[in-house]
C-alpha cells in the first residue's frame, strides 16, 4: 500500500511542479527555462513569510502573486520580443533563471533554509500509517487538474486561449487580443509556479540552485506530454511511478534519472509522445 500512495502522491508533485511550464508550452509555443527559478522564488517567499512569523499558508497567495508580476514583467520585456525567435527564448529565460538565482544567492545567501510543514503528521490510509502532507499533495493535484479543465472549457479566458493553441493567426482575425491573451497566460504559467514551490517547500530542503532539478524533470514530461493536461498527468503517473520502483527497488540516484532517460526513450520511439496525432 505504501508504494501505491508513493507512486499516486510523487505523480501528483511532478504534475504540481510541471502544469505551469505546460501552461506557457501550450500557449505561447516556447519552453520557460527560467520555470525552475520561479520554482525557486515561490520557495524562497515560503522562507520569507516564515522569518516574518506569518501564517505559513499566506505564502501560498503570496508567491502566486510574485511568480505572475515577475511573469508580467517578463514577458513584456524578455520573451514578447522574442516569439518569433524561439530558441532565442529559450536562451534568454535560462540567463534570466541564472539572474534571479544569483539575486537570491546575494538575499539570503547559499545556506540551505527549511520551512515549517503546512501539514504535519500522518493520516491512517487503510491500515497504512502515511504523510499527511503527501495526500494533501495528491488532493492539489487534482484540484489543479479539474480547475484547469474548468478554465480551459468554461471560461472566456480558456477558449480564447484555445483558439489561439489551435490557430493564432485566425484568432487574430477574428478580433481576439493575442498579445493580451499570451501576456495572461504567462502571468498564470508562471504564478504556478511559484505556488508549486511553496508546495515543495515541506518535501526538500530550499537553497539558490533547487530549481534546476526540477526543471529537467518537468521540461522532460511537458516533451512528452505535449499540449495536453490529460497526456501531462499520464505521463507524471507512468514516469513518476517508475521513478519511484526504481528509486525503492534498485538506487535511488538511478531513481533520480529515470524520468529523463524514460522520457527520451518515449519521444525516441514517438516524437508526439502521449500527444494524439
Amino acid at each position: 500500500m505504501t508504494l501505491l500512495l508513493d507512486i499516486a502522491t510523487s505523480a501528483a508533485i511532478l504534475f504540481i511542479v510541471a502544469t505551469g511550464l505546460l501552461t506557457i508550452f501550450g500557449v505561447l509555443k516556447i519552453i520557460n527555462f527560467a520555470h525552475g527559478a520561479w520554482l525557486t522564488v515561490g520557495a524562497y517567499c515560503a522562507v520569507a513569510v516564515g522569518q516574518a512569523g506569518l501564517n505559513p499558508w499566506l505564502a501560498l497567495p503570496v508567491a502566486f502573486i510574485a511568480g505572475s508580476v515577475l511573469g508580467l514583467l517578463t514577458e513584456r520585456f524578455i520573451v514578447r520580443p522574442l516569439y518569433s525567435r524561439p530558441l532565442d527564448a529559450i536562451l534568454a529565460t535560462w540567463g534570466l533563471g541564472i539572474v534571479i538565482g544569483q539575486l537570491i544567492t546575494l538575499g539570503f545567501g547559499r545556506d540551505v533554509q527549511f520551512t515549517a510543514n503546512l501539514i504535519p503528521g500522518t493520516m491512517d490510509i487503510l491500515g497504512t500509517s502515511y504523510s499527511a502532507y503527501r495526500i494533501f499533495a495528491l488532493v492539489a493535484a487534482v484540484v489543479l487538474g479539474l480547475g484547469f479543465s474548468l478554465l480551459m472549457e468554461g471560461t472566456r479566458l480558456g477558449l480564447s486561449a484555445r483558439a489561439v493553441i489551435m490557430n493564432e493567426t485566425l484568432a487574430r482575425g477574428l478580433g481576439l487580443d493575442t498579445a493580451k491573451i499570451r501576456t495572461v497566460t504567462f502571468m498564470i504559467g508562471t504564478g504556478l509556479a511559484g505556488l508549486a514551490g511553496v508546495l515543495l517547500t515541506p518535501l526538500t530542503s530550499v537553497d539558490p540552485t533547487m530549481g534546476v532539478a526540477w526543471l529537467v524533470g518537468s521540461f522532460m514530461l511537458v516533451m512528452v506530454a505535449g499540449q495536453s493536461f490529460g497526456a501531462l498527468a499520464l505521463a507524471c503517473l507512468l514516469l513518476g511511478g517508475a521513478q519511484v520502483i526504481v528509486s525503492t527497488y534498485i538506487s535511488p540516484i538511478l531513481g533520480g534519472v529515470t524520468v529523463a532517460v524514460l522520457a527520451a526513450v518515449i519521444l525516441r520511439i514517438s516524437p508526439k509522445g502521449f500527444a494524439r496525432a
